[in-house]
């Protein structure tokens, strides 16, 4: 799981792509947020086939590093929903793209004079960007957000959001009582989708981007890194924020038990997370013609 940024050679003709793109949660990762050996087999063979692996992940890169580093994974990521182009190698934020904060601020506006109040959580930028929840804001990723505690500089039940808005942020997150994600990111779509992109990156996850703003935008940049394009890429996920990469690929793979949505655009549907289902796609491709 090393990428070097150098274009790899042509490939033998049992393989027929040049890059492997994979999200991380519920897809590469699995419950236990390890690779498994056999899906870590498939890529490594993939790799030396020469193709490269690039982990295109919602996460944030200061929610992400670790994790790779703990992987042995040394090449480029995606990551923040494509906000960020990570090098794991080097430990270095190569690009990053921001959310204006005062059009955040308006469209936190618009959509509670609609939908009435709703709980926000701020993702910050840079290596060491952390989260800030206000106090309605139920956490849904673990140690990724900074709750109450002495650790957190802005704490969550803050009389005000000023702390949410004071450092530069790649999306928020919104919650609405009573209403379900797919409901929430709906409703979001159709009050501010002219301003913002609202995707559903995983439970209690809806999250708002910059305009135009998607996995498939992260990844084409990456992807111009490598001198590899679409067509000679394959693609892995299992969430409605990965429908903009598996189209954006030669072929889209959705893992067993993805959202409907997702199905609903994949070419191709594997077992899930848990049960190796990248390595059941790659190792077919990566045995030789007459075997």
């Amino acid at each position: 799981m090393s990428g070097d940024g150098i274009a790899p050679p042509a490939l033998p003709h049992r393989f027929p792509y040049r890059l492997v793109a994979t999200d991380l949660d519920g897809t590469l990762l699995r419950g236990d947020e390890t690779i498994s050996p056999r899906t870590r087999a498939a890529l490594a063979a993939a790799q030396a086939a020469g193709a490269h692996h690039i982990v295109v992940t919602g996460r944030s890169v200061a929610w992400t590093r670790h994790i790779l580093d703990d992987l042995g994974y040394r090449g480029l990521a995606v990551c923040g929903q494509g906000a960020q182009l990570y090098h794991a190698g080097e430990h270095r934020l190569l690009t990053s793209v921001t959310l204006d904060r005062a059009l955040a601020r308006g469209v936190v506006a618009r959509l509670e004079a609609e939908l009435g109040p709703l709980a926000l959580a701020a993702n910050r930028d840079g290596l060491d960007g952390d989260i800030a929840m206000d106090e309605r804001f139920r956490a849904a990723v673990g140690d990724a957000y900074r709750g109450r505690g002495e650790d957190n500089p802005y704490p969550t039940d803050a009389p005000d959001r000023t702390a949410l808005f004071e450092q530069p942020l790649i999306k928020l997150y919104i919650q609405r009582t009573g209403l379900s994600d797919d409901e929430l990111a709906a409703a979001a779509r159709s009050l501010v989708g002219e301003l913002v992109e609202v995707v559903v990156s995983g439970e209690n996850l809806v999250e708002v981007l910059p305009l135009g703003l998607t996995k498939a935008t992260g990844l084409a940049l990456a992807a111009r890194r490598l001198k590899v394009t679409a067509g000679e890429t394959i693609a892995f996920g299992d969430m409605p924020n990965d429908i903009p990469m598996l189209k954006w690929a030669a072929h889209g793979v959705a893992m067993g038990g993805a959202h409907p949505d997702l199905l609903a655009v994949a070419d191709e549907v594997t077992a899930g997370n848990d049960a190796d289902g990248i390595a059941e796609v790659l190792e077919p491709l990566l045995r030789p013609a007459d075997s």
